[in-house]
């Protein structure tokens, strides 16, 4: 269940990655603290590369490196993004990572914290944010 000071701790965990972008390209920095069922955060930045299609979100960076620990279950995800030299903006997941997310996580259950701060943030079920969303259920 996530609590205020959780939700306050994944953003400044986003604002933290935030620093860490690769963003020559665009100049749009994003940072993602995504949050696991056993309590560990894993943070992620989006790292931009010459050949455009090489490029990775922030929100995958950080599912990927916990799925690359071993890690599959997730409650919810803090998203900060904005111009490097700019103020913080309300940073939406593209498409991608939001069907990346959805083969790991609940639609129903998982979180979407989008913010500006640790105090001004907006939060989101990744169903509403990918409804009608393709998943290992269509496989079957």
């Amino acid at each position: 269940m996530l609590t205020k000071e959780l939700e306050q701790k994944l953003m400044a965990t986003a604002i933290e990655y935030r620093k860490r972008s690769h963003s020559p390209y665009s100049g749009f920095c994003v940072g993602a603290a995504l949050l696991a069922k056993n309590g560990t955060i894993f943070g992620g930045c989006n790292i931009e590369n010459a050949a455009y299609s090489v490029a990775n979100c922030a929100e995958r960076t950080a599912l990927f490196k916990a799925v690359s620990e071993g890690v599959t279950e997730f409650e919810a995800i803090a998203i900060v993004g904005g111009k490097a030299d700019g103020p913080l903006e309300f940073c939406s997941p593209c498409g991608v990572c939001r069907q990346a997310l959805v083969e790991f996580c609940n639609p129903k259950e998982f979180m979407v914290l989008l913010g500006t701060s640790e105090e001004d943030y907006k939060g989101y079920s990744l169903e509403e944010l990918l409804p009608y969303s393709f998943t290992p259920k269509n496989l079957l």
